[in-house]
């Protein structure tokens, strides 16, 4: 078995190594995130895996603090004629009482690079080039390991990578890396290994193997993340609520289906957050308009008709469910209980015991709320955002995600997925409703191909 690799995340105090190593190892509670300077006092690691194999070990250390003073000192330690190369002239620095006391954090940063194969120098690309970065950078090349600049904090417009770049050039570091840890690009990871390939190339397949496993991952977690988001539509498409027609009473009951599709749209939001390994209060789903509910017509949509095995082409039975489908939508009942039982005609005994009470509900008066169209529409849209603003966020972020009403109106426009169509004809799709049954070989094949959809709407 390869022994794993091990990097030292060294730099500057407070310029996000632990930030780093968050988004790297996907791990919200690695270290402590904080403005405060010197907030890592020592020493801590994490190991990325792969199939249970450990490939890389990664070292949080602390900041570098008084890189200026250090480097005078190890000048001062420095006898005439000696010619000692960089790891020897640690190693004396390190066996100084110096070591153990004004230069103690120095001291444990070194010790672990020179115990790494290379190092990540963490540069918040925001800070001016100051003197005392080319001081830490000229104590760390004395340990004799290859250094990977990597750039944060470059999202912003208020970064100064150019001048970070060139100052680099200048001291023979060429290879660097731009990774902001708040907010990584896409491919940041494979950019990253790619370029510690460069220095490290015996290490290269171990970091192949970390590449091909973060994209393998990335798609998994897509994918179940659009699974997510059909599960959650479809609930709340096959959703219903039976009420009496009365004025208070349909208010009441718009209330208690909103409450319950913002209950369920938050369950959805903590599950993707879950997928994606963040805090369940980066995120809350915010409220949502029902626009006055959705009235009547599901019991008479093309697929209910299908399954009481109606001849849409024409005859009685087809003409009675269509012409009490359209008065009911308009919330008028006049066709009367013969209308209603001529529309069953040719369906089987099993469609009248399902059919036949929501038929009797219909003429006593009862009326089906279900969720309009729009709100299905805008449910997708805020879940695909929900789900790409997690895709980009690094696991330093601290801001929670808005989920806010987006602003193009054209989440109320157009039609809807067959999936969601269908699902108004199937009130046992959802586990809103009683007596669901979520395993349903079709329901499933409907969540499949609308998660399906969304993966390529994404």
């Amino acid at each position: 078995m390869t022994k794993p690799l091990k990097l030292a995340v060294v730099g500057h105090t407070n310029v996000g190594k632990t930030s780093l190593l968050r988004t790297l190892t996907r791990d919200v509670g690695f270290g402590e995130v904080s403005h405060r300077p010197s907030t890592t006092r020592h020493v801590e690691g994490a190991r990325l895996s792969v199939n249970g194999e450990a490939l890389l070990e990664l070292y949080d250390t602390p900041g570098l603090e008084d890189a200026i003073a250090l480097l005078d000192y190890l000048e001062r330690l420095d006898r005439p004629g000696e010619r000692l190369d960089g790891p020897a002239r640690l190693e004396r620095f390190l066996d100084s009482s110096e070591a153990r006391q004004r230069f103690e954090q120095e001291a444990k940063v070194l010790r672990q690079l020179l115990a790494s194969a290379a190092g990540l120098y963490v540069i918040d690309a925001r800070e001016p080039v100051l003197a005392k970065y080319r001081d830490e950078l000229a104590v760390l090349s004395m340990c004799g390991r290859p250094l990977l600049p990597v750039l944060n904090f470059v999202s912003g417009s208020q970064h100064r990578e150019q001048e970070w770049r060139d100052t680099l050039a200048r001291l023979g570091l060429h290879a660097l890396v731009c990774f902001d840890s708040v907010a990584p690009p896409l491919d940041g990871e494979r950019r990253l290994y790619d370029s510690l390939a460069l220095l490290l190339e015996k290490a290269r397949p171990q970091l192949q193997r970390l590449i091909d496993d973060h994209q393998t991952q990335r798609q998994l977690r897509r994918s179940s993340g659009a699974r997510l988001i059909a599960e959650l539509l479809l609930d709340c498409a096959a959703c219903r609520r039976s009420v009496a027609a009365q004025s208070e009473l349909e208010q009441g009951a718009i209330r208690d289906l909103h409450q319950a599709i913002r209950q369920r749209e938050q369950r959805c939001v903590e599950a993707l957050l879950r997928l994606y390994a963040f805090r369940q209060d980066d995120a809350h789903a915010t409220d949502l308009p029902l626009l006055d509910g959705r009235w009547g017509d599901d019991l008479f949509n093309p697929e209910t008709l299908k399954q009481l095995g109606l001849n849409l082409g024409g005859g009685m039975a087809a003409g009675a469910a269509t012409g009490l489908g359209v008065d009911l939508l308009v919330g008028g009942i006049t066709l009367g209980a013969a209308a209603a039982l001529g529309a069953l005609i040719g369906g089987s005994a099993q469609t009248i015991r399902t059919y036949g009470s929501r038929l009797k509900d219909k003429l006593k008066g009862q009326r089906e709320l279900t969720v309009d169209d729009a709100v299905l529409r805008l449910l997708t849209l805020r879940q695909q955002l929900l789900l790409q603003a997690l895709e980009a966020r690094g696991h330093a972020a601290v801001a929670a995600i808005k989920m806010s009403l987006p602003n193009d109106p054209s989440w109320r426009e157009g039609s809807l997925p067959d999936a969601l169509r269908k699902a108004r004809a199937h009130p046992e799709w959802s586990s809103l409703n009683p007596g669901a049954a979520l395993e349903d070989s079709e329901r499933q094949e409907q969540i499949n191909a609308l998660a399906a959809s969304l993966l390529i709407l994404g």
